[in-house]
């Protein structure tokens, strides 16, 4: 396939994501060409928003895969978790390379579906595990590989959604019930459990798991709370209220173009107060709309007997997740930011700074993530070299197969043994780590 110069990309699903990906890759010198989006508000945003690129618009992927000539080099799919398959199985076939938004899919048959697709044609498939390429996991991946706190023995791992965000997007947004989208650990967590494969680097071998949605149901409401928090005397003292978590966020541009965009196009005061008076953003929280866990723990063993625990909670600040991780000659605190290493041997702390920036947010990037894993698909792509994608999609497919089985876990309440081949370690790119 002869490529073009730059990179062409068309992108399957205009939403808080899809833009979010052709905003960072035409900053790299991409060029987007192709646009299936058919919400049509969405659509006329997205190609005025890049109105210096030519994009053609289409109706569907089928129309894209059914040209004799390719419109692009790759697509970015980015359509809701539970319309991956088919996108990314036709389009594979059509020779198109896939940025994949995770999960792969709802399902392990359609996941499985979606690497046998790409691998018989021989085109690359990144998902979009983004927390794998920023330069804080990158810097404490080499940590762990050089020995520094000898051989490593457990790992705590915290995922502090944020009690707003989980709000929007867990309970009157999209992935508010799992039969339309996925359990919580797939739809949010999947980027945590398949990090932890990356950071330990060892084939899990058993796992279990506990959480229950415990706050946001009918018998939370507070008496005197209406459907609508527009409505609702409580508005202006309730920590869910709509009319005070999305009307903060006005004159934000970050936090604008995320939440406030998937409210709605018309971002302004009143296009806002539209949206909550009609959309499904401006109910109260404790009316059921939702099923799926808002608070989970998972715990992993790992080959060796190495451990990992993982808590992701509604209940916390939106933050970049905490890790400890505990060594026989050392431990390390992350935070996101900042990594202490305790040296036993010296019996000193000293601190490592990755680079960073921004915050723990999807509107920010997941603090420089998403700009590296653009930069690594689009060179990928434009070299055919794929040793610089942190994953492959066996990798992928095998990390999610633990959050499946640690949902089986958690609905069986038992221990589930992992009964698959290792988990693929994937070599670690030689990236550069300031």
């Amino acid at each position: 396939m002869t490529l073009s110069n730059p990179v062409r990309l068309a992108v399957i699903g205009a939403g808080s994501r899809g833009t979010g990906y052709a905003r960072r890759a035409v900053a790299q010198g991409a060029a987007i060409t192709a646009v299936v989006e058919p919400d049509s508000a969405r659509r006329d945003a997205f190609l005025a928003e890049f109105a210096g690129q030519r994009i053609e618009c289409f109706a569907t992927w089928e129309d894209i895969a059914a040209r004799d000539e390719r419109v692009a080099d790759a697509v970015v799919v980015s359509t809701p978790d539970r319309l991956h398959a088919e996108p990314a199985i036709g389009l594979a076939r059509a020779g198109y390379h896939l940025l994949l938004e995770k999960p792969i899919a709802p399902t392990e048959e359609e996941s499985a579906r979606i690497v046998e697709a790409a691998e018989s044609v021989g085109v690359m498939l990144a998902v979009c595990h983004v927390m794998r390429y920023s330069s804080y996991s990158r810097t404490l991946k080499r940590l762990l590989d050089d020995g520094v706190i000898g051989r490593l023995v457990s790992v705590e791992h915290l995922e502090p959604i944020g009690w707003w965000h989980f709000a929007h997007s867990y309970v009157r947004g999209n992935w508010a019930r799992e039969a339309e989208s996925g359990p919580m650990l797939l739809t949010k967590s999947s980027h945590d459990i398949d990090w932890l494969s990356y950071i330990i680097g060892l084939p899990a071998e058993r796992v279990s798991s506990f959480g229950s949605l415990l706050h946001f149901r009918p018998e939370s409401k507070p008496v005197g709370a209406t459907d609508r928090c527009l409505d609702c005397p409580l508005q202006n003292t309730c920590a869910y209220s709509a009319t005070r978590i999305y009307r903060g966020f006005l004159g934000d541009e970050t936090f604008e173009r995320w939440p406030l965009a998937v409210l709605t196009t018309d971002v302004s005061a009143e296009g806002v107060d539209r949206a909550l008076r009609e959309g499904p953003y401006g109910r109260c929280v404790f009316d059921g709309q939702n099923d799926v866990v808002d608070h989970q723990v998972v715990n992993i063993e790992y080959q060796g007997g190495v451990t990992a625990s993982f808590t992701v909670t509604a209940f916390t600040e939106l933050d970049f997740r905490k890790t400890r991780l505990f060594g026989t000659d050392g431990s390390i605190e992350g935070d996101g930011r900042t990594l202490v290493v305790h040296d036993f041997v010296r019996d000193e702390k000293y601190d490592v700074v990755p680079e960073s920036r921004g915050n723990a947010s999807a509107a920010d990037g997941h603090g420089g993530a998403d700009d590296a894993l653009v930069e690594a698909f689009l060179e990928a792509v434009r070299t055919g070299d794929s040793t610089g994608l942190l994953s492959g999609p066996q990798e992928s497919l095998a990390t999610h197969r633990i959050v499946w089985l640690a949902e089986e876990a958690r609905t069986r309440g038992s221990v589930i043994t992992i009964g698959q081949a290792p988990v693929p370690v994937h070599p670690v790119a030689h990236l550069a780590v300031p």
